[in-house]
């Protein structure tokens, strides 16, 4: 099987960023953004979607976070797209529901070249540590652009918007995990009618 493995870098005059992914990791993970809350959650992804993770990324924090998290989610995007390559052999849909005590997510991925976010999430706070809540929406929104993946995201319930974010990037991650696995029974075949994704 050839590794899908990928590295991308980003360099502008807000952000300038480099990701390495590898998708069939063991969910290692180098983090540093600037911006602890956001390097939790993205070790989520790393950890439950046993995806290894090498983000750097340094940014205009002194203005906010906003171009930091969404450049992340543009380069990681591109990293995925990249690493996944011509998609043969995947079972290309995802699905996850994650609970963090009172808190309930589901998150459903389709890997079919076409992007696309639909994101319910009621956030209880606008802040979570350093991180605005209304960041990740942008996180999601330069993922999908950029992975080309169509991307349902509902928080069901939760009272805290801590828990209510890492259900979200939990279950996101289970969901790219799901959708990126090798189907034996479909080696070397594109999972869709028309042949290519």
């Amino acid at each position: 099987m050839t590794a899908r493995t990928a590295e991308v870098s980003r360099n502008t005059a807000e952000t300038r960023i480099t990701v390495k992914v590898n998708l069939d990791g063991t969910g290692q993970s180098k983090l540093s953004t600037g911006i602890g809350f956001f390097d939790h959650m993205l070790d989520q992804i790393a950890r439950h979607g046993l995806i290894d993770l090498d983000i750097h990324a340094q940014g205009d924090l002194h203005i906010d976070g906003h171009h930091t998290v969404e450049d992340v989610g543009i380069t990681l995007g591109q990293a995925f797209a990249k690493a996944v390559g011509d998609k043969k052999g995947i079972r290309r849909y995802g699905h996850a529901y994650v609970p963090l005590d009172e808190a309930l997510s589901r998150v459903v991925v389709d890997f079919s070249g076409r992007p696309g976010l639909v994101m319910h999430v009621p956030f209880k706070s606008g802040m979570i540590g350093e991180f605005d809540s209304q960041l990740a929406f942008e996180f999601f929104q330069g993922f999908v652009n950029h992975a080309l993946v169509t991307l349902h995201i509902d928080n069901l319930r939760g009272e805290n918007a801590h828990h209510q974010a890492e259900t979200v990037f939990k279950a996101f991650a289970r969901a790219l995990r799901a959708a990126l696995e090798l189907d034996p029974r479909s080696v070397g075949m594109i999972p869709s009618t028309k042949g290519s994704l």
